[in-house]
């Protein structure tokens, strides 16, 4: 959401600028959503529960535990957050242009004439834990909930469990496999490459999320 508006600026006005400010603060508030990821993996656990164990959802998923899980998903973001700070300490001594559509960690380290080594191990270990565990996390959820589907007697009740999954993880799909590509894999030298690659999980899932979830609801 920290991209469209700076994006439609650029878009609509020969200015493709941004200030030091702004793209720190850009940064910012791009890093803190990334506990969706950890949103898509307690979303998971959620369709895991009420699929699985449906009589004994309210006591497992009570109040407490939706706390414990919203407090969990919040240190995450602001953990995540950390990354902004090890930003600020570099030194940007060279050219001033972003090969990119918006302040992401990969172009600004290019640009970075600092030591940019322990910023690299601190954003590959964020992304293992947060992209591929979650990732890894979420599969497992929903491997246990396609294996209890063919035991829901009623055909009602399986059309909702299948309609309930297969939204989410289009969402999750359309939102992890980039976010892998991108952080994990070599970086790849086609810029518009890497600007479509970005553009599926900043842009796309963010417009298709409502697309997708009102699939199920038969009041959309």
């Amino acid at each position: 959401m920290s991209i469209i508006p700076q994006m439609l600026g650029a878009t609509l006005t020969s200015g493709k600028t941004i200030s030091y400010g702004g793209c720190m603060s850009q940064l910012f508030f791009f890093m803190i959503p990334g506990a969706e990821m950890v949103l898509f993996t307690t979303m998971a656990y959620d369709s895991y529960v009420a699929i699985c164990f449906p009589l004994c959802y309210s006591g497992i998923m009570n109040h407490r535990t939706c706390v414990a899980l919203l407090s969990i998903i919040m240190a995450i973001a602001m953990t995540n957050s950390v990354h902004t700070g090890s930003i600020l300490r570099m030194t940007f001594c060279g050219p001033n242009a972003i090969d990119h559509f918006f302040c992401e960690i990969p172009p600004l380290l290019a640009l970075s004439c600092s030591p940019i080594r322990i910023n690299e191990v601190m954003m590959y270990i964020a992304d293992i834990t947060l992209a591929v565990g979650d990732f890894t996390l979420t599969c497992i959820s929903y491997g246990f909930i396609i294996a209890a589907i063919p035991g829901i007697h009623a055909a009602e009740g399986k059309r909702k469990a299948f309609s309930m999954c297969s939204s989410h993880l289009i969402v999750v799909s359309l939102y992890y496999l980039p976010v892998i590509y991108s952080y994990i894999c070599p970086a790849p030298s086609d810029t518009l490459e890497r600007e479509v690659v970005t553009a599926l999980y900043t842009l796309v899932t963010l417009t298709l999320n409502p697309i997708v979830y009102s699939f199920q609801n038969k009041e959309m």
